[in-house]
């Protein structure tokens, strides 16, 4: 199970209130966190091919990801975590067929706009939300022992930039991401699930309530999460929205793990290609 360490690098902001919570800490914060899994991929394909800077594999992983239509820090994330190729190698992950992308019924699209992982993250947040009844919601991915926000909806700035990235397991989706299961807060002011500077940024956002929903690949593995953020308090959910969503995470979950051995790893095979001609 994907564990979130804090680390001498990795330190959450916390503060009371909110607004005591300086906006400059939390953008060099964001900045250095966003860089730190890109480094580490320059770093990597410089040592591995022989090149003759940093710069130089930067400019092999911007031209790939644009060409590709892979974000950058999932490219590079991908080229950290996958082994590296065999000497001489062809290609960096052996070729394999594609095959059609899984169903994704429990979003009741009939595979209307489903052609991007942008679009399948959209649709799994919009369903997300109407299924637990919220007007504000997030989804996040699985990057680097980290939570990354990929996707919002509804919710102001100060919460987007304070959880672009969840190091520790002082929120909902941390612990659901942790305990791989559903986790409800049905009162966040009081709640000790989030430490004091989450808490406030999360109520500043008019969220009194909120629910996490792992996505989950067919082995089990946590790869995501989507969140709902409701204005009043909750009380349980009920059964029939509890299964919902528990599919919407299984498909889901399923999609996004044929995405990467697929789509990710086509530009990870075009990343070997150029850098090794």
């Amino acid at each position: 199970m994907t564990q979130y360490p804090q680390t001498p690098t990795s330190r959450p902001i916390t503060g009371h209130p909110a607004q005591d919570i300086e906006q400059p800490a939390i953008d060099e914060r964001n900045r250095r966190l966003a860089r730190a899994g890109v480094a580490r991929a320059e770093q990597l394909l410089v040592t591995r091919y022989g090149l003759s800077s940093t710069r130089e594999a930067f400019d092999l992983l911007r031209h790939t990801s644009q060409q590709l239509n892979i974000k950058l820090h999932t490219l590079a994330e991908t080229a950290v975590r996958v082994p590296a190729p065999a000497a001489g190698a062809v290609s960096w992950v052996p070729s394999r067929p594609h095959g059609v992308a899984p169903p994704l019924p429990a979003l009741r699209t009939n595979g209307q706009g489903l052609v991007s992982h942008s679009a399948v993250l959209k649709a799994a947040l919009t369903r997300t939300l109407h299924i637990t009844g919220a007007e504000m919601g997030n989804v996040q991915l699985v990057e680097n022992g980290m939570l990354r926000m990929e996707k919002h909806s509804g919710l102001n700035r100060r919460f987007t930039d304070y959880f672009a990235f969840v190091e520790t397991s002082t929120t909902s989706c941390a612990q659901a991401a942790e305990e791989s299961r559903q986790v409800t807060v049905k009162d966040v002011a009081a709640s000790d699930t989030f430490d004091e500077g989450s808490r406030q940024v999360i109520l500043q956002a008019s969220s009194r309530a909120c629910h996490s929903v792992p996505l989950r690949s067919p082995k089990g593995t946590v790869i995501g999460m989507i969140s709902s953020h409701h204005e009043q308090t909750l009380h349980d959910l009920a059964p029939a929205q509890l299964a919902e969503l528990e599919e919407v995470g299984s498909q889901v979950g399923r999609w996004l793990l044929w995405h990467r051995n697929t789509a990710v790893f086509t530009a990870l095979n075009h990343l070997h290609a150029n850098a090794t001609r």
